[in-house]
């Protein structure tokens, strides 16, 4: 026989039905059904029975899957939940698939019974989480069609019936790290939405999202953790409470802590000095940094993961400036750094240290300095697949072979990704954090824009240790404890420089697209030096220069003042050499629209979401008037910012 299909059920006369009659309907007959039942008090044994099914003892929920297979018959099994229902053609689009790849364990993608979008959207996530880990870290979005040989299933001992949570998982990752897998293209399966429908979004979502990040960092969550309960029966409240008290009767014999010592604690007044916040978090980090020089991570060198946005160049400009601080000859005894990056990060990175990887990016789409951003999501899902396989193939693999002791991010979501699948400790430096960790100001009609940013940001840089946030302006931090502001990180090459204020316009965009700021500029008796449209030239008053390190900063310490878009580095450089900002955001681009807004709001220059001739007419006419401003700026050096990233180096450093 080709195929035993194995179901485990518990009372479930209401879905059974649909599932074995969409069997029967499959064109494919070479297979069996078997039902393991763990002691239904409905009519579920009844049912499976009239169909034809072989029947069981089963259990929940490894344990009746492992039965039905201890009686198989088939060379494949094919394990399905009972409230599914097979698609036209399910079993021979399988069966296919799974032949023509020579796999020997798969799964299937999933589409919900229901007619809601965002059900509908919810599943079409699960499916693109599947294929994009199927080759890092395999992976089943729960017991939705699982597809082994009946050969391996035994050599592995089958589902792990320890477990109550996550035993899918678990059974694919097990066979799949010496065997072939795949997430099937061909074959889809329809799944009851009932578990989202009684339990609804906000727990399932806690539920899935809490397991997945636990397997993904090689952890098992048990179903009493998540609260997590197989049988769909409503609850009893009187009983529900009953238990409840009794726990806490147990609870309160057993407690070290009796509750009202936790009372009196509580209530207990302490008279001791009230030390300021500052003093507060010296303490606590002198007190972690003690008790690591206890485990001798001093004496070891600690091996940095440091990994870097490609996008643009400023986040390179700045990791530039502290790996040249962390690569001191002082160093070299203290840390091993390893530095990942992309597209022109990675160039510039690469010609400055050593041991700089190249990896897989995103780059967000810009047309007539406006984000695109259905084309930035679809080239980064067509992207992600690829760039996870070659990522693992390096970050990874790299990971395994030197063990890091901490990954340092500036805003690099890969890294983000590696520190919680091998639990090394990460943290982040950037200066786009300050959306996400402080209160700030913005304009009140952008608020969708931020909400949107705020949740991009946090699926970015995932709950590191430390937030270390530079910025040139410092809202409140909403927990000091995880956060902290620094002033911005400039080049020495911008500290060395004199300023001086000639008689021309600096001009720098983050994109080539905006063929407006172009078309404006030359109605102006002004000169401008123009870089971002990689390009060199004169056209009549605009001098096109492509990016030189050396040249672009003579230009712009002689400049009058500075257009540019919203780019944090060089508007923060900008204003180290006081020169006035005319800031023009990429539409849809939070990030620069906040920083544009500060510009105008600390009185350093204009912010406009669009160019005009008035609005660039009256900006430079009011050049003094930001040059005023800008020279009660105090300039500070970097030593801050690189003392406090040392300091989170040596507290949360892993040791293994």
């Amino acid at each position: 026989m080709k195929l035993s299909i194995i179901i485990p059920t518990y009372n479930e006369e209401e879905y059974l039905p649909n599932l074995l009659k969409s069997i029967e309907s499959q064109k494919f007959k070479d297979y069996e059904v078997i039902v393991a039942d763990a002691n239904s008090c409905d009519s579920t044994v009844r049912i499976a029975k009239n169909y034809g099914c072989t029947v069981v003892q089963g259990g929940m929920p490894g344990v009746g899957r492992n039965n039905g297979a201890k009686i198989a018959k088939g060379e494949i099994l094919l394990f399905l939940d009972s409230d599914l229902e097979l698609t036209q053609s399910y079993l021979i689009e399988m069966i296919e698939e799974f032949e023509a790849n020579e796999l020997d364990i798969g799964i299937t993608q999933i589409n919900p019974i229901s007619e809601k979008k965002r059900d509908k959207i919810l599943h079409d996530l699960a499916n693109w989480f599947m294929i994009a880990f199927e080759k890092i870290k395999p992976h089943g979005a729960g017991c939705y069609g699982i597809i082994c040989k009946k050969e391996l299933h035994e050599k592995y001992s089958g589902f792990n019936e320890k477990l109550t949570f996550g035993e899918d998982t678990d059974y694919i990752e097990r066979i799949a790290k010496n065997n072939k897998f795949k997430v099937l293209r061909n074959p889809i399966i329809n799944v009851s939405t009932r578990r989202l429908e009684e339990e609804g979004l906000g727990k399932l979502a806690m539920q899935y999202g809490k397991s997945t990040f636990n397997d993904l960092r090689g952890i098992r969550t048990s179903a009493e953790e998540l609260e997590y309960e197989f049988d769909h029966f409503p609850k009893d409240p009187l009983e529900k409470e009953d238990l409840l008290a009794k726990i806490k009767k147990i609870s309160d014999n057993h407690s070290i802590v009796k509750s009202e010592d936790l009372k009196y604690i509580d209530n207990k007044k302490l008279d001791s000095k009230k030390l300021d916040d500052k003093n507060l978090d010296n303490k606590k980090l002198e007190l972690k940094i003690t008790n690591n020089k206890l485990l001798n991570i001093e004496n070891q060198k600690i091996k940095i993961f440091y990994s870097v946005c490609g996008e643009g160049m400023g986040h390179a400009v700045r990791s530039g400036v502290i790996l040249e601080e962390l690569t001191k000859k002082e160093n070299k005894e203290k840390y091993d750094i390893y530095i990942f990056s992309s597209d022109r990060s990675y160039r510039y990175l690469k010609n400055k240290f050593d041991n700089v990887y190249e990896i897989g990016g995103f780059n967000t789409v810009y047309e007539n300095n406006e984000v695109k951003n259905k084309r930035t999501l679809l080239n980064a899902i067509k992207a992600t697949p690829n760039n996870l396989k070659e990522n693992y193939g390096i970050l990874f693999k790299k990971a395994r072979e030197v063990k890091p002791n901490i990954i340092i991010s500036d805003f690099e979501n890969y890294s983000s990704i590696l520190s919680k699948l091998i639990n090394v400790p990460l943290i982040s430096l950037d200066n786009i954090n300050i959306i996400t960790q402080t209160f700030i100001d913005y304009p009140p009609h952008h608020r969708q824009d931020m909400l949107k940013a705020k949740s991009i940001i946090r699926s970015y840089i995932m709950r590191p240790k430390r937030y270390i946030i530079t910025s040139y302006f410092f809202p409140k931090i909403k927990n000091p404890d995880k956060a902290t502001i620094y002033p911005p990180v400039i080049r020495n090459k911008i500290r060395n420089l004199e300023i001086s204020y000639g008689e021309y316009v600096f001009v720098y965009q983050t994109s080539n697209s905006n063929k407006e700021l172009i078309r404006i500029l030359k109605k102006f008796n002004e000169k401008f030096i123009v870089y971002g449209f990689n390009k060199e030239g004169i056209e009549g008053n605009l001098t096109f220069r492509k990016f030189n390190e050396d040249k672009i900063y003579e230009d712009m310490s002689n400049a009058k003042a500075v257009i540019t878009n919203g780019g944090f580095t060089l508007i923060s450089e900008a204003i180290y050499l006081k020169k006035p900002i005319y800031s023009i955001p990429a539409i849809g681009n939070f990030e620069q629209l906040l920083n544009g807004f500060y510009v105008d709001k600390l009185g350093y220059g204009e912010m406009h979401e669009k160019i005009n001739v008035s609005t660039l007419e009256n900006f430079l006419n009011n050049l003094n008037k930001y040059q005023k401003n800008l020279y009660n700026v105090k300039n500070s050096d970097n030593s801050g910012i690189i003392k406090e990233l040392k300091k989170s180096i040596e507290i949360f450093s892993k040791k293994y």
